[in-house]
């Protein structure tokens, strides 16, 4: 049974603005097509997305917006099983699709993220991110490049895959249940084990919708630890939306610019709007 492997990289915090897709269709374990396009988010691109990923606002200028891509993603998707590398990847196609009017596609996400946690033991409390699971692995890639990091995605899953004698079908239903199903002990208020963002340490700064308590609950039940600051544990930075509106990337909070030099020093810290954060909590 085969699958497709999906990975976007984003212009600014806000995951709609879509700069880069990449999809790997795999047959019997190995990857067969490969699809990659820039696209023009429509938006502007915040220097730290930039070096993180290179892509310039002057490369996606002449590039097809995400509504102009949307029937070869969702030809490429639709009725599909797809592999991405945590929730962001299915969040940003989520977010992307409402901003430009248009419905998600139709397809069964599987997260090579949780996969991993199941499969290896070792790697269930950290060290499940796409570069240190690649490494463990001995998957080869350019880290950053879309079709390259839906690629890496795709092995992990076919390396689980092999690890615990379970096809595609068999990870879609081991997936549903808790990495531990014998585990009867309480879920720990810093973070449930089993929630998709578990690992995560999560901050917010700036003028929230939501009440930051209420906010820091979402994220616990979603597996987040949250902090007051920004540290070098710190994973996710969330950022009221109007701030991130209203200021187009300039005079950021001290939080904010914190995280960015922590990024700059290769630190893996994910700055997301409130919006996209909201989404990523309600995701099953």
């Amino acid at each position: 049974m085969g699958f497709v492997a999906l990975d976007v990289e984003t212009a600014n915090p806000d995951m709609s603005s879509i700069c880069q897709i990449g999809i790997v269709r795999f047959e019997d374990g190995v990857p067969v097509e490969t699809w990659s396009s820039l696209v023009n988010p429509k938006d502007w691109f915040d220097d730290m997305n930039v070096s993180i990923h290179g892509i310039e606002e002057s490369d996606v200028r002449d590039a097809p917006d995400f509504k102009e891509l949307y029937s070869e993603l969702d030809r490429r998707v639709s009725g599909q099983v797809v592999a991405i590398h945590t929730a962001f990847d299915r969040n940003a196609i989520s977010q992307a699709s409402t901003r430009h009017g248009v419905r998600p596609p139709e397809c069964s996400w599987l997260n090579t993220a949780s996969v991993a946690r199941r499969a290896w033991p070792e790697v269930a409390q950290k060290g499940y991110g796409l570069a240190p699971l690649a490494e463990k692995l001995g998957i080869k890639f350019e880290h950053h490049d879309a079709a390259e990091d839906a690629r890496a995605a795709g092995m992990i899953l076919v390396h689980a895959m092999a690890e615990m004698n379970l096809d595609l079908a068999g990870w879609m239903e081991r997936i549903k249940r808790p990495i531990n199903p014998n585990q009867t002990t309480s879920v720990a208020h810093d973070g449930n084990p089993d929630g998709a963002l578990f690992g995560e340490v999560v901050v917010f700064t700036g003028a929230l919708i939501m009440p930051r308590h209420e906010a820091a609950e979402l994220a616990s039940r979603a597996g987040c630890e949250t902090a007051d600051g920004v540290t070098k544990h710190t994973t996710l930075l969330v950022v009221g939306d109007q701030d991130i509106r209203m200021l187009n990337g300039h005079e950021k909070s001290s939080k904010h610019r914190k995280a960015e030099e922590l990024i700059a020093k290769g630190k893996p810290i994910r700055i997301l709007t409130e919006t996209d954060f909201l989404s990523l909590v309600a995701l099953r």
